[in-house]
């Protein structure tokens, strides 16, 4: 360990009084400059303290990084990076060292959540009378010091007492929320930032249940990681994995065969030949859903540009499916080969979108409501022909989805007579709902019944008897989940269920968007939009922040010539979802305009943006309506789109009078 540089001390101070370092930040540098760190680390910020970037380490240090409601997400390499953290590069381009600041995801950081999330797992189980040692599974993917990661927060839990799991290699998010319950363990850490930069990681915390944490565990935790000092993380900063178990093929082919249960009719993809191009985008998509679809029947072609792990994501701008461009070539592989369907995932594997062919032969992209409405449409109705709920429908029966997902799935879910949850943003909240369904029926059955054991068909009869059966849940960022048997979205599992959708439609003679018009003819068109402004760093927070404040005290009364009829404060007022269950308290706010278009607005939760979605909705009485309601809607929308987002910005940045 190094002694703080009393230069670097001198030079904080100088610029905290020429107002290039803010306060917060030069605090948190001296502290940590003086909390011991390893010698390469305490190099890193000496050369920049040297080198005067403090704009750098006002974005390195003006804060801890957030432990929030699932975990923590940030940067792990620097914009400015020092040459002892970069060190020799790795062969797919790591830096020796992940970045040093309280605000980075690094060692420092990892290793004072694991110690509050153990601290608080083994509080609960005190509590609970249960005298087993806390265990946790731990997975990651392909990102900058994930495996490095995830061995350091199994080595912290075993030090600390605890009993930790992890796989032999790179594993998807809803393989870690499988197997948290299906080994039954005590909480699950997954280290990915799922389809951030290739600079970003994160450390996403899940309960007992296989969900991302809730009330009132989530605050719970919050506690623990933040009463954690630094000078208690040095002992673990080195790995001992003596006693880390490493789990097997077994966990594989267990999360494989409950993912597979997300087809409804498998025959029908054997059946049809669907022909399918299939990208990971170098993340671990393919280590499960190209046997998924392999095992269902359809024909499978990978991009092999994109099939190796590859922290860089080297052939996109971003791995993000929702994104056009990191399609491309999977888009040029399909057009070449004349394939049915494109899908890709995102790196860990969470998520999924799609693009299919239409009836002049041409690739089109969906967004992640289509997907969602034609999921929700379909498997409501195959459960309907099975005979596993009424044909009328019912209302022990649901779909669950987010207040910013398309109200077109609403209209679905009236439609076919069951009923539909409006839920917060985040699958955690899904999967809360799930979690009530399953206590209810526990209760009903009484002692000695099984949850987990019951098998899944004699369970939905069940729930729809004494509980409520959950048919599927979506939000709009491209997230799927088909059942309960995990309790977070499931990009494997939705590879699966689209390509079943899409050889269903082929089945009938019907392209994927005459479906999509065909759900449009009977709930009328719905068009969606999204808006992103990125506003990075510390003064990036302020922005966003001054948006979301602006929008609570002085509300926008009208867009253009269009006046605002409702505007709802989910940070003020009390809202109840279709169970009568209070809603909690979040800076969202849902605004409803004369035309009947709406719009919510929100700060990410994973990612330094203000996020608004715009909902456009024409009625359609016939065929020949259709095309005049998609270009009346189109226009409108971006037109609102202009003029929300302009508003925005002047809410982060208001002229100086």
């Amino acid at each position: 360990m190094s002694p703080p540089n009393l230069n670097s001390t001198d030079k904080i101070s100088a610029a905290v009084r020429d107002g290039k370092l803010m306060a917060s930040a030069a605090d948190n540098l001296n502290a940590w400059l003086q909390g011991g760190l390893p010698e390469w680390a305490t190099q890193s910020l000496a050369e920049l303290i040297e080198r005067g970037e403090w704009a750098e380490l006002n974005d390195r240090f003006y804060r801890y990084l957030e432990f929030g409601t699932g975990g923590m997400r940030g940067r792990t390499i620097g914009q400015v990076a020092a040459q002892a953290e970069t060190g020799t590069l790795s062969s797919t381009g790591s830096p020796e060292h992940a970045a040093v600041g309280s605000n980075l995801l690094n060692e420092f950081t990892l290793a004072r959540a694991v110690i509050g999330l153990h601290r608080y797992i083994a509080k609960y189980l005190s509590a609970q009378k249960i005298t087993a040692q806390p265990k946790i599974v731990i997975a990651h993917d392909v990102r900058h010091f994930s495996r490095h990661f995830c061995e350091l927060a199994a080595s912290t839990w075993t030090r600390l007492g605890g009993e930790a799991v992890i796989f032999d290699g790179p594993r998807s998010t809803p393989q870690l929320s499988f197997s948290v319950r299906y080994l039954k363990a005590h909480a699950g850490v997954v280290i990915t930032a799922s389809h951030n930069p290739p600079h970003d990681n994160g450390f996403k915390a899940y309960f007992t249940d296989g969900a991302q944490v809730t009330p009132p565990h989530d605050k719970g935790i919050i506690a623990e990681v933040d009463a954690v000092p630094l000078s208690a993380v040095h002992e673990f900063l080195t790995k001992d994995l003596t006693k880390v178990v490493t789990l097997g093929r077994k966990a594989d082919d267990d999360y494989l065969s409950a993912a597979a249960q997300a087809a409804l009719d498998p025959a029908v993809l054997k059946k049809t030949e669907l022909r399918v191009v299939f990208t990971n985008i170098h993340g671990v998509g393919a280590i499960s859903s190209i046997p998924l679809l392999h095992h269902a029947g359809a024909k499978i072609t990978e991009v092999p540009e994109q099939l190796a792990f590859d922290a860089r994501f080297p052939t996109v701008k971003s791995p993000n499916p929702e994104n056009t461009e990191a399609l491309t070539l999977a888009l040029a592989l399909a057009e070449k080969g004349g394939h049915d369907l494109v899908m890709a995932t995102d790196p860990d594997s969470d998520r999924m979108g799609a693009a299919v062919r239409n009836r002049a032969g041409k690739l089109e992209l969906l967004t992640g409501n289509q997907v969602g409405a034609l999921l929700a449409d379909y498997r409501i109705t195959k459960y309907k022909e099975l005979g596993w709920i009424p044909k009328a429908g019912s209302q022990s029966a649901c779909i669950v989805k987010t207040f910013v997902t398309t109200p077109l799935q609403d209209a679905i879910g009236r439609g076919h007579g069951v009923k539909v949850i409006n839920t917060l943003t985040g699958f955690k909240w899904i999967a809360g709902k799930m979690r009530g369904y399953e206590e209810k029926l526990v209760q009903a059955m009484g002692p000695g019944f099984d949850y987990d054991a019951t098998p899944f068909r004699a369970r939905a009869a069940l729930l729809l008897k004494h509980s409520t059966f959950y048919l599927f849940g979506t939000e709009e960022s491209y997230g799927y989940l088909p059942n309960d048997l995990l309790r977070d979205k499931d990009g494997n599992a939705a590879c699966l269920m689209f390509a079943e959708v899409a050889a269903w439609a082929k089945s009938r003679g019907l392209t994927v968007p005459e479906y999509l018009d065909e759900i449009y003819l009977k709930y009328g068109f719905f068009l969606e939009g999204v808006i992103n402004i990125y506003h990075e760093g510390a003064s990036g927070a302020a922005k966003i922040k001054r948006i979301l404040d602006t929008y609570r005290s002085a509300p926008p009364t009208a867009f253009g010539e269009t006046n605002v009829t409702r505007f709802q404060d989910f940070g003020r007022e009390k809202f109840f979802d279709a169970d009568n269950e209070l809603i909690p308290a979040q800076d969202l706010y849902l605004v409803t305009l004369a035309n009947g278009y709406s719009f919510a607005a929100r700060g990410s939760g994973t990612e330094p943006k203000m996020k608004f979605y715009l909902f456009a909705q024409e009625p359609v009485k016939s065929a020949a309506d259709l095309p005049a309601a998609k270009a009346k809607a189109k226009a409108t929308l971006d037109t609102l789109k202009a003029l929300i987002d302009a508003d925005a910005r002047q809410r982060a940045d208001p002229p100086t009078p």
